[in-house]
């Protein structure tokens, strides 16, 4: 009876977690196609450009959560400071002449044999990593303000700073999010927390007044519709896919806002697109399938015995959590456009991959507390 449930233990997976994530990859990949075809068509003279890289990136993603559902959780304890390491190089990197990539004006891509990926979203990964252990280690003496704040604000100022001179405010902002969320959930003083959010108003000013294209994305949360045709644009054109999207949709490929009125739909913007042809009833059921994610993400983190295991999930849900939240958001006009995915639907390969990861790693500790 010992060895089967031990067996069960290493074969089983979580079936809201795995399910979900393959109803959202299928999703993903769809809409990807029916977002990008047209775009396609223009810049490749194939409409099935985006959508074939799409269902590769998928495969990656699917052979990447089992990797991660079956390497025991507690060997991040041990990588933590490789994996920090290695995501720090590489960011590093992309300022080498000849090594970083600039896309849309930002510096945020490395090709490696023929492979282009964003350090960024591993480095993501390995500061929720190197939170876990280093928290876990320290719990002890946490609310030490030499302890449990200043080594790990110095962690988030370092990374910070090489991620928003690529310019990527808008991941830069979410580390910081998930940075404050994970120390306040390993015991750091609020009074800390809430100093060093006080202390960051000086960095938000100077930016919001000199830096000229957050000043732009900042007049589209603002004022969309006095600017929709500069600044607002995007916005504006995203509201009006999902109003003209009604309840049921337009039906899957029969949407306008992607002919060459929403930017790159299939990447930021693809939200937009569900909500015009898949309509509310779309909408409501990604949305589902991501709070069952969330949801499964927070009982393991609750239920976890051990440290590291309880802040390594709870960083994890709060990543996969912000950046659903923050995408949708943009698109709906609730926050400022930051250039983030959505999480298993969005274009994209190594968010795609980074996020099954995370999934995967929710799923070997899911496995191991229910056994």
């Amino acid at each position: 009876m010992i060895t089967d449930k031990k067996t069960k233990a290493h074969t089983s997976y979580d079936p809201f977690l795995l399910l979900s994530m393959l109803l959202l990859l299928g999703i993903g990949v769809v809409m990807v196609y029916s977002a990008s075809s047209i775009v396609a068509i223009a810049r490749f003279g194939s409409d099935t450009y985006f959508f074939e890289r799409q269902v590769v990136n998928a495969l990656v993603a699917i052979v990447v959560l089992i990797c991660c559902r079956h390497v025991p959780y507690s060997i991040y304890k041990i990588l933590a400071y490789p994996i920090l390491a290695v995501a720090f190089m590489l960011l590093a990197a992309l300022y080498l002449p000849g090594v970083g990539h600039t896309v849309g004006g930002a510096k945020r891509w490395l090709s490696v044999l023929g492979v282009s990926f964003q350090p960024s979203e591993l480095a993501k990964l390995g500061i929720i990593i190197y939170l876990a252990y280093s928290m876990s280690k320290k719990q002890e003496n946490i609310k030490a303000f030499s302890i449990g704040f200043l080594p790990h604000a110095i962690l988030f100022g370092s990374f910070t700073l090489l991620i928003v001179m690529q310019p990527d405010f808008g991941m830069a902002a979410m580390i910081m999010l998930i940075v404050w969320i994970m120390l306040f959930v390993g015991g750091v003083r609020l009074s800390y927390l809430i100093a060093a959010l006080v202390a960051m108003v000086p960095l938000a000013y100077y930016v919001l007044r000199d830096v000229e294209y957050v000043q732009a994305r900042l007049l589209s949360f603002l004022y969309p519709w006095q600017h929709q045709t500069d600044a607002g644009y995007q916005v504006v054109h995203s509201l009006m896919a999902f109003g003209s999207g009604g309840v049921f949709g337009a039906g899957i490929g029969n949407g306008c806002q992607k002919l060459f009125y929403l930017p790159e739909p299939h990447t930021d913007f693809i939200f937009s697109v569900v909500g015009e042809e898949l309509g509310l009833l779309g909408v409501c059921l990604i949305t589902a399938l991501y709070f069952i994610i969330l949801w499964r993400g927070f009982v393991i983190a609750m239920r976890s015995r051990e440290l590291f295991a309880k802040f390594l999930a709870a960083g994890l849900t709060a990543a996969l959590g912000l950046q659903v939240c923050i995408n949708a958001g943009v698109t709906l006009g609730l926050v400022p456009t930051t250039g983030l995915t959505l999480p298993f639907v969005s274009y994209g390969g190594t968010s795609l991959v980074v996020s099954a990861a995370m999934v995967g790693i929710l799923m070997n500790m899911s496995a191991r507390m229910a056994h």
